[in-house]
C-alpha cells in the first residue's frame, strides 16, 4: 500500500471523527450534550450544565476542521496535509490534556475509551506530518 493511500486513510479517520462530532453538535446540540458518544454512554453532560451556544460552536468548529481535512484528502498536497494536521493538533492536544486532568464523573472504562480516542486524534496528525514528505507524485494513486 502506498504512502498516499495510508495518508488518505489517516486523514479520512480524522475527517470522519470531526464530521460525526460536528454534525451531531451543530444540528442536535441537546442530544450531543446528553448522549455523546452514544451507546448508552454520556461523556459531555458530566462536565457541567448545558450551554447550547458552546455546543453549537464545538459543532461548527469541528465541521470547519473536517472541511480542511477533506481538502487534504482530495488534494494530497503536502502543505494542505500539514495545515490540516496542525489544525487537528491545535484542537486535539488541548482537548486531550483537559480530559487527562478533568475526568470526574466517568467510570474507568469511559476514561480509558475517551482518552484513547483523544490520544489517537493527537497521534495521527503527528504521524501525518512526519510521513507527508514521502507523498509521491500525483500519478502514483
Amino acid at each position: 500500500m502506498t504512502y498516499r493511500r495510508w495518508i488518505r486513510i489517516a486523514l479520512g479517520y480524522l475527517a470522519f471523527v470531526s464530521l460525526e462530532v460536528g454534525i451531531w453538535a451543530q444540528f442536535a446540540p441537546r442530544s450531543f450534550y446528553d448522549d455523546f458518544p452514544g451507546l448508552g454512554r454520556a461523556w459531555v453532560r458530566v462536565d457541567g450544565p448545558f450551554n447550547e451556544h458552546l455546543v453549537r460552536d464545538v459543532g461548527g468548529l469541528n465541521l470547519a476542521l473536517a472541511a480542511v481535512l477533506i481538502a487534504a484528502i482530495i488534494t494530497l498536497s503536502r502543505p494542505v496535509i500539514i495545515a490540516a494536521s496542525v489544525a487537528s493538533l491545535l484542537s486535539g492536544i488541548p482537548h486531550l490534556v483537559y480530559h487527562i486532568i478533568n475526568n470526574d464523573g466517568l467510570d474507568s472504562g469511559d476514561v480509558a475509551a475517551s482518552l484513547g480516542g483523544l490520544a489517537l486524534f493527537a497521534i495521527v496528525p503527528i504521524v501525518l506530518i512526519v510521513i507527508s514528505p514521502r507523498v509521491s507524485a500525483p500519478t502514483d494513486q
